[in-house]
């Protein structure tokens, strides 16, 4: 298929993000040969704002926002995002025009020179993690309680570098992300999901588009991974249903098996004292009813007081993870 216009991919200007939008440029031209492909590159409010605390600034839209506006003034046609990133809930004239192959979807630990010799179970007491993930600070906690947080910002590189000066003694990171930038050496250890369930869409990618598009929309055919579309739209359910950001302790973790998809979710407290966790079992293609199912069931153990506590406690405090 080949259209008489340029398609205009825009994406963020992280060296993680421009990987990612190259890879989806390769593969759009791989399956389009004849057709016009152009980047282009914007800053969003999440890569201007380093210094201060996710939870602090919000998260709707934080990594978003702009390239939105770009696709509804018509300035660019499709957006790549980590999924993870990607409000559950669009703008109007907006929508997820497709969700490719899923990478691992796991936290990842990330050690300095003087740590080689742990894992996070026998980090010594009071080492110092750097995360800047309400969802991860609260299962580690519930797991780890003698262990210390500190909040980190910056792309990965800037990250690790704080890491190896001795700021921190280990970060928890995605895999998917360290993998995607060919540092998978840096990976010390994938954390299991009894430990951390991971974010809703991790590691996989989400492109959007205008709704009504309907050239974009079929040109994006081609990258639409089923599998882990299903996967990541009963996560996505499960998150809108309960109508939590990404910052905040809702984690998930889900699985194909037999036709049988499994999800597995938690709400936890930032202290992880409290951590409500289920299972909902049904078909892929009823994935969405599958995140809503299992929305409803932590809410009627718990989930609302527990995230209602959460929003109160980020307006009094909002760099709660130091």
């Amino acid at each position: 298929m080949s259209l008489n216009r340029r398609i205009c991919i825009g994406s963020r200007k992280s060296q993680l993000a421009l990987v990612q939008t190259h890879f989806i440029h390769e593969q759009l031209q791989l399956h389009h040969p004849n057709q016009a492909f152009t980047i282009e590159t914007m800053s969003t409010q999440g890569d201007k704002i380093l210094d201060v605390a996710l939870a602090k600034i919000g998260d709707k839209g934080l990594f978003t926002k702009e390239l939105e506006v770009g696709m509804v003034n018509k300035e660019i046609d499709l957006a790549v995002h980590s999924l993870k990133d990607l409000p559950t809930k669009l703008p109007k004239g907006l929508i997820l025009g497709c969700i490719t192959e899923r990478v691992n979807p796991a936290d990842a630990l990330v050690v300095n020179e003087k740590n080689q010799a742990y894992q996070l179970e026998t980090l010594p007491e009071n080492s110092v993690i750097g995360t800047s993930s309400l969802r991860r600070l609260a299962q580690l906690k519930h797991h780890y309680p003698h262990l210390s947080f500190k909040d980190v910002r910056g792309n990965v590189n800037t990250r690790l570098k704080k890491l190896d000066q001795g700021e921190y003694d280990a970060l928890i990171l995605a895999a998917a992300g360290l993998e995607r930038l060919g540092m998978s050496e840096r990976i010390h250890q994938i954390i299991p999901a009894e430990i951390s369930l991971h974010a809703v869409g991790q590691g996989a990618l989400g492109i959007e588009c205008r709704d009504g598009d309907t050239e974009v929309i079929e040109i994006l055919k081609v990258l639409e991974h089923p599998a882990s579309r299903d996967r990541c739209l009963a996560e996505r359910a499960f998150l809108r249903e309960l109508e939590g950001g990404c910052q905040v302790p809702i984690g998930v973790n889900t699985k194909i098996e037999n036709e049988i998809l499994t999800l597995t979710g938690l709400v936890a407290s930032l202290d992880g004292q409290k951590l409500i966790k289920d299972t909902v079992t049904g078909s892929p293609s009823e994935a969405e009813n599958i995140g809503i199912k299992l929305a409803v069931s932590l809410r009627n153990q718990g989930a609302d007081e527990i995230l209602a506590e959460i929003f109160s406690q980020i307006q009094r405090n909002p760099g709660i993870i130091s």
